[in-house]
């Protein structure tokens, strides 16, 4: 099975996150970014570090794509994610402005 074709920055994104590399990881949010994850939000670059030490990229975790869609300027994956946190199917939506990903959601299943 082959990688659905994947938006610009969402492509170097999910390469940068299954390279654990959090320094890049980080630069795709602007200062006031938020993740949300589960309805828990962590806005802001210190923030999204602590939460992405324990539960993304210090997990060691990967993103497996699925499915990709693009509704202007919101990007959904469905992908497989496996980390040393947890595992299993997931959605990533990002909304992006500018090149830059204002807000990632990861949405309860």
């Amino acid at each position: 099975m082959s990688t659905p074709p994947l938006p610009i920055p969402i492509d170097r994104f999910v390469d940068a996150v299954n390279r654990h590399d959090q320094a890049a990881f980080l630069a795709f949010f602007p200062p006031e970014g938020v993740v949300d994850d589960w309805g828990r939000r962590f806005q802001g670059h210190a923030a999204i570090k602590q939460w992405s030490d324990k539960e993304f990229i210090g997990a060691k975790g990967t993103i497996t794509v699925r499915t990709v869609s693009t509704t202007g300027n919101v990007v959904r994956l469905d992908a497989g994610w496996k980390s040393s946190f947890f595992s299993g199917d997931s959605t990533f939506i990002f909304k992006i402005e500018n090149g830059l990903i204002q807000e990632m959601r990861i949405p309860a299943h």
